[in-house]
């Protein structure tokens, strides 16, 4: 067997009246169970999704009404950005590997790209500061015209929530060496879910910024 690949448990026939080995800490805890607290957890992050993302439609309504004043001056997006966005986008391609490595039961292979996850991740948020530097160097701050004023805080409250999903990272990854998730299990999911969220809210935001 292949370094790091765990063996799968035998499989238990349905007259074993023996209960499996092992403590109940080591279940899937971060969104690969189906009990209630399972989908307590998963209900808490949606409704959290649900109000982040009526916040930004809220900064949306804002910013479209204001676009339409006569001070309005475009802002061009620094080269950085798009830099990031790969940035972004790999990191959650990453993640998808290790979910699909942790279910397949390579431990090792799941632990290598979740790591990849953080560390593209805070490549983003770094990235993200070099950006802003780029456009302080132009003289572009945040009250220099309306535009900017948007960027800087639509730009400022993605990268709080993104720095939020690297604690939970971290935590993941603690969990994950400590082996208290099972391997064989989604126990990535809820993780991945707020991940992908923010990869997405973040072209959303590239898209009303600069494109639309």
């Amino acid at each position: 067997m292949p370094a790091g690949v765990l063996e799968r448990p035998p499989s238990r026939s349905a007259g074993d009246a023996h209960p499996p080995i092992g403590p109940p800490s080591f279940a899937a805890e971060d969104g690969g169970g189906h009990g209630l607290f399972g989908d307590t957890k998963r209900f808490g992050l949606l409704a959290f999704m649900g109000t982040v993302s009526m916040l930004f439609v809220g900064f949306t309504s804002a910013y479209i009404v204001r676009r339409a004043s006569a001070d309005w001056r475009p802002l061009v997006a620094p080269s950085l950005l798009w830099v990031n966005t790969g940035a972004l986008l790999a990191s959650s391609a990453s993640l998808e590997a290790a979910r699909r490595r942790f279910r397949g039961w390579d431990l090792r292979g799941a632990q290598a790209f979740v790591a990849a996850t953080g560390v593209l991740g805070l490549l983003f948020v770094l990235g993200q500061l070099g950006a802003w530097q780029a456009l302080a160097a132009q003289g572009v701050f945040l009250a220099s015209n309306p535009h900017s004023s948007f960027f800087y805080m639509l730009t400022g409250l993605h990268a709080l929530h993104l720095l939020g999903g690297l604690v939970w990272f971290a935590t993941v990854a603690l969990r994950m060496r400590r082996m208290a998730y099972a391997p064989g299990t989604d126990a990535l999911g809820l993780f991945a879910l707020y991940w992908h969220f923010l990869s997405a809210l973040w072209l959303y935001l590239l898209y009303l910024l600069f494109v639309m």
